[in-house]
């Protein structure tokens, strides 16, 4: 009798160790399942394919300037999509595509392009990241060349004084 009353009580135990992971499934899958309905459809791309391939060629060249460390094709910043959104415009009135980034480098300066040009202005942008690793180069070989001086060791009077006696014993002078 006994041991079926242990046994319905260890039933109990395993059914209780079971329903938190049960419920966290459920909601799990729940939610997994809720997600779907939040979704949206893929907003349309250009008409004409050939449109497209051109935008985004010219897109993968310019820098979001929302996130400044992607191109306008990799962006989903509202920005970048407004911006891919005038380029496919400008595209179907007949621009080129030099048109197309001229418009934005009148707007936005050079900072728009991923590979700024190398001019007058840009020219430390380009070649700073070679200065400074020669001037660090450099200051390591001096710094290496440098003689060290010998660290400064304070002694107190008995060891200054059995110093002194080690000297002059091999010195051959007495003490």
């Amino acid at each position: 009798m006994a041991e079926r009353a242990v046994e319905r009580e260890m039933r109990k135990a395993g059914v209780a160790a079971l329903v938190p992971g049960l419920v966290a499934f459920v909601l799990l899958l729940a939610f997994g399942l809720a997600g779907g309905a939040l979704a949206k459809e893929a907003a349309p791309a250009a008409d004409d394919p050939v449109l497209e391939r051109r935008v985004m060629a010219v897109a993968a060249k310019l820098r979001c300037l929302q996130c400044q460390n992607q191109s306008i094709a990799e962006s989903d910043a509202p920005l970048a999509i407004d911006l891919r959104n005038q380029m496919r415009e400008q595209m179907r009135q007949g621009k080129s595509e030099r048109d197309v980034v001229d418009f934005l480098l009148a707007r936005y300066g050079d900072f728009v392009l991923l590979r700024p040009p190398l001019k007058p202005v840009t020219v430390l942008l380009w070649t700073g990241p070679i200065l400074l690793f020669i001037a660090g180069l450099i200051a390591l070989f001096y710094q290496s060349r440098r003689p060290r001086a010998a660290p400064e060791v304070e002694l107190s009077e008995t060891e200054h004084a059995r110093a002194l006696r080690l000297l002059r014993a091999g010195s051959g002078r007495k003490p």
